[in-house]
């Protein structure tokens, strides 16, 4: 006996299957035989995809400028996790983790290296906030919430500490059992050269198609050589958009290079949700579309490849055993206008519209399924 059967879900390969959940886990892929609490016929109308993870928001409440509610970037704008890129530091992690029960989003944390999180802005100005011991305990006190750390190395947050943070940041990324460490870039110091440098496999480089000198591509539009080695080495490429950190010019640069992202993330928080130009993490990953990637690689960027950097076991496929999240959504076929961190617009014909986010086999449906009266719950 299942929990749920959804009948003939349309994955991205055009395929039709069944998938059924029992007891918050994938209980079937394929042709679902026996009977179930509920059943759902999606009669191939509506794509279905493991839950969308989006690996890089702010979503601390408490935080005084960059913050949100899980739900409101979450299950209702169809993504079932969400990872929470270094809000928080050790003085606010276990305050963090507390609110986050009442989500019905999934939520992690990348815990800030400096015990304030964002909250002053220039977090690493000071390094007397880098304490090792703290992170390393908050790990140890909440090893399924904590899944990697967070370094924001652009000038305006190292101050005059130069690279100094980074170093630090390695020393406590081994010491806390060698989580993976993301590295947001902007403007410099530090230089990118400096940075790709210190960094070894499964480090993530977030922003990594900013629009700034400091960026991932030459003048040229090459990409720089300590980049290459970086990526050779194993370091992850994450989009981060947020309000300053994404260029359509140097995406296409990239992806014509064949230099794709690892992962897709929003960096959003209420004020680029609400205003712009992020929206959503379905609305970025549009953008996607419109520059050329095709749907199968986008949703690789926001389930599979998410869930193995941030090593999310149990998300991101759509296989027996795996957790029952799941993103239903549809392609609306219309010009969309699209507007990235620097102001440029690109028009695209396809937009990713999710109508319900199934979380632990719990179904919700979504702000677009609900205005729509997609389904009845």
């Amino acid at each position: 006996m299942f929990d749920l059967i959804l009948r003939r879900a349309r994955l991205c390969d055009e395929s039709l299957v069944d998938i059924a959940i029992r007891q918050g886990k994938i209980a079937a892929v394929g042709r679902a035989e026996g009977d179930a609490a509920e059943e759902r016929d999606l009669a191939g109308r509506w794509y279905v995809s493991a839950g969308w993870i989006d690996s890089h928001v702010h979503c601390y409440p408490m935080s005084p400028i960059y913050y949100d509610d899980a739900d409101a970037i979450g299950v209702a704008q169809g993504v079932t996790t969400v990872v929470d890129a270094g809000s928080t530091g050790a003085d606010q992690i276990d305050d963090f983790r507390q609110l986050t029960r009442q989500a019905s989003t999934g939520v992690r944390a990348l815990i800030n290296i400096s015990r304030t999180g964002i909250a002053t802005q220039n977090e690493l100005a000071d390094m007397k906030h880098i304490d090792e011991a703290a992170v390393v305990q908050a790990v140890k006190r909440h090893p399924d919430f904590i899944v990697g750390l967070k370094a924001r190395m652009s000038s305006s947050v190292v101050g005059e500490n130069g690279i100094q943070p980074l170093l630090r940041a390695k020393v406590i990324q081994h010491a806390a059992g060698d989580l993976p460490l993301m590295v947001h870039i902007g403007n410099n110091p530090p230089v990118l050269e400096e940075i790709a440098e210190l960094l070894t496999s499964g480090d993530i480089i977030t922003h990594c198609f900013n629009g700034k000198p400091n960026r991932i591509l030459s003048a040229q539009g090459e990409l720089k050589a300590a980049m290459k080695q970086a990526l050779a080495r194993g370091v992850k490429l994450d989009i981060g958009h947020g309000s300053a950190s994404f260029s359509f010019e140097v995406a296409r640069q990239a992806i014509s290079r064949g230099i794709l992202p690892d992962t897709i993330s929003s960096d959003i928080y209420c004020r680029n949700r609400i205003s712009g130009p992020v929206h959503s993490l379905a609305h970025v990953m549009s953008k996607f579309l419109a520059i050329g990637m095709t749907l199968p690689q986008v949703i690789d960027c926001v389930t599979r490849h998410a869930a193995a950097a941030l090593h999310l076991d149990g998300k991101g496929e759509l296989s027996v055993g795996s957790d029952a999240d799941l993103t239903i959504f549809t392609i609306k076929e219309q010009n969309c206008l699209f507007t990235d961190a620097e102001k440029e617009q690109v028009t695209g014909t396809h937009h990713l519209l999710p109508v319900a986010a199934i979380v632990a086999g719990q179904w919700h449906l979504t702000d677009e399924g609900k205005s729509n009266h997609v389904f009845s719950l």
